[in-house]
């Protein structure tokens, strides 16, 4: 690898980044919500199945790419290629994946801004600065283009760091203090009345609907998703792991830490809803849907918040910090594939490539902002319920059925001489080839109908 490159320092480093890009608003906003929608313990049963058995493969796929091509998503893609034609095809997939993470980071931008608004708000009240904490949660285009430039200003200082000096560094430091945030609350919201009533929820699966077809979907998306699949940022990490690495084990404790946070962010606000629900606010219709949806942390949370007096703005202040730290260790990974790209394909120097793309970005998420009606919904679902799943679907085609077996396998043995005698080495290629494009396709399928 070149020196220039960059790589992670070590194993952790890797892992931290990883699993933080992975861990993001999806899993501690988009999992519980999906959760209270598809079944409660049902719907966590079979994300568990599937992360598993489906998504982690496809992850396997994403990071061996990158490791066997030490580059961007697109060089990386173009090395497995052997015709012209597969080159060409490998452009798409590799560029698709850019603009997709480009296009998620626009929106989620604007998400993580509000998330950070209502920090501030929290800490604004503690002090005393009341305007400010009513101007922070005001729904005025002002405010929502201040926190969201605030948001991709942070991103944009940590990539240019580079690898080990930025997002290792940072991963490393952000992971632990949001996990550590993540249990305490947990800790806090388990003492309050109602907290057992979500527990059953969360904890005592309905096996009657484990086989619903919507409920499979759902958790088959919220397992993909989660991972970060589809957005070329995998494959970008994978780029930089030591050769020395077993990439199997790695695969595994990326994919092991992702749903665990994505369980215990289930285990906070789950709970938390039906505290809510025991001190008066309204969280299900009389069918038993989810009346707050995706706007879930900014309606019932707050008001939870509200109703513990004075410690509500001090659990709200840590709550939003938590979100906030989430949203920052996905957003540094999306940034980072447009800018790899910038950087090897065009020779632009790592601060200048991270600089102009930021606000390349940010441009997107002002035009959002000024569009919020349609446009946010819009570009969300563009990027997300289509682009990941295309992009995901066709890696695992390039690792199942472009790669060729014998190179494959030569690039799992670096690291894991013995692969070829174990579990993974038997089931993998299988899965890799059929059955999670077929999985992924009926996501996409699904998002269709």
């Amino acid at each position: 690898m070149s020196a220039s490159r960059g790589e992670f320092s070590s194993r952790l480093g890797f892992i931290m980044a990883a699993a933080g890009s992975a861990v993001g608003l999806g899993n501690i906003w988009g999992f519980p919500t999906q959760t209270a929608t598809n079944g409660g313990a049902a719907f966590v049963l079979m994300y568990l199945i599937l992360a598993f058995c489906l998504a982690y493969p496809a992850f396997m796929a994403e990071i061996l790419i990158g490791r066997y091509g030490q580059a961007n998503a697109v060089t990386s893609l173009e090395k497995l290629s052997r015709t012209q034609t597969q080159k060409r095809f490998a452009f798409i997939v590799g560029f698709g994946g850019i603009v997709c993470a480009a296009l998620i980071l626009s929106f989620y931008g604007i998400l993580a801004g509000w998330m950070t608004s209502y920090a501030v708000e929290a800490g604004a009240t503690i002090v005393g600065a009341t305007s400010v904490a009513e101007w922070a949660v005001s729904d005025s285009v002002a405010r929502n283009i201040f926190f969201c430039a605030i948001f991709m200003f942070l991103t944009v200082i940590i990539i240019r760091n580079g690898v080990e000096d930025g997002i290792e560094k940072w991963s490393k430091r952000l992971m632990p203090a949001m996990i550590a945030l993540l249990i305490l609350l947990i800790i806090y919201v388990l003492t309050l009345d109602g907290a057992d009533k979500g527990l059953e929820a969360y904890l005592n699966p309905d096996i009657s609907r484990v086989l619903d077809p919507d409920l499979l979907i759902s958790a088959l998306g919220q397992a993909f998703f989660s991972l970060s699949l589809g957005t070329s940022v995998m494959v970008i990490y994978g780029s930089y792991i030591s050769k020395k690495e077993n990439m199997v084990t790695i695969g595994a404790q990326v994919t092991f830490i992702d749903v665990s946070i994505a369980f215990l962010a289930g285990l906070l606000v789950i709970p938390a809803m039906y505290v809510a629900l025991e001190q008066g606010v309204q969280i299900f219709a009389e069918d038993g849907s989810l009346l707050a949806g995706p706007t879930l942390v900014f309606q019932v949370l707050p008001s939870l918040f509200d109703s513990m007096g004075q410690l509500g703005v001090f659990v709200g202040l840590a709550f939003f910090i938590l979100m906030s730290i989430a949203a920052l260790t996905s957003s540094i990974s999306m940034l980072e594939g447009p800018v790899s790209y910038l950087v090897e394909r065009h020779n632009i120097e790592r601060k200048t490539a991270t600089t102009w793309t930021g606000i390349g970005i940010l441009a997107i998420s002002f035009v959002i902002i000024f569009n919020i009606g349609t446009m946010l919904d819009f570009v969300a679902t563009l990027a997300t319920e289509y682009g990941q799943p295309i992009i995901a679907m066709f890696c695992c085609i390039f690792a199942g059925w472009i790669w060729q077996r014998n190179s494959l396998i030569e690039e799992i043995k670096q690291g894991n001489e013995d692969v070829e005698s174990g579990v993974f080495w038997k089931i993998w290629p299988w899965y890799t080839k059929f059955v999670c494009p077929l999985a992924i396709a009926a996501v996409f399928i699904h998002s269709f109908t």
